[in-house]
């Protein structure tokens, strides 16, 4: 990985790569790490009666480099995978097949403008993007949008849920 995230985590500033543009912020607050944990621990595979067979590990990290097909560097606060990503010591390659962002104030443009039109064209399933003090739940896919009020219930396509 290049020196430059190493110093940004010395200062205490998650840096991304977004298609060459390079984005910062400062390390989460309380607020915003509780409601990763709390959906973090909803996190499971869908009634077997439910899905359609799905097999889907539902394995969930938070806030891990992922180096997408375009060379892009992201840390969604929750990815979502069908199996263990194989890289444990550098920036996973694996596309999650979804992406939970937690709005920070201030930097609301970078998970609504940004973030979900970027996921879904490298290939992420699902995208929700949570709003902590509003309780606005968006949910993306290629097909389209839809808005919730947490707490809500959400079936992912890979055959997970969780609740937001």
């Amino acid at each position: 990985m290049d020196p430059k995230f190493f110093k940004a985590e010395e200062l205490g500033i998650k840096l991304e790569i977004v298609r060459g543009l390079p984005i910062w912020e400062p390390y989460p607050i309380y607020k915003h790490q509780k409601a990763i944990d709390r959906i973090r621990a909803t996190i499971a595979p869908i009634d077997s009666a439910q899905s359609s067979g799905s097999s889907c590990s539902c394995v969930h990290v938070s806030d891990v480099y992922i180096n997408f097909p375009d060379g892009s560097l992201k840390r969604p606060d929750i990815s979502i995978f069908c199996r263990e990503p194989d890289e444990e010591e550098e920036a996973i390659t694996l596309v999650p097949e979804a992406v939970i962002e937690v709005i920070s104030r201030g930097y609301e443009a970078k998970d609504l403008e940004i973030g979900p039109q970027f996921y879904l064209s490298q290939g992420v399933k699902d995208v929700i993007v949570f709003d902590p003090y509003t309780l606005l739940v968006l949910h993306l896919r290629r097909d389209g949008a839809s808005q919730h009020k947490s707490p809500v219930e959400i079936q992912l396509l890979c055959g997970c849920r969780c609740e937001v």
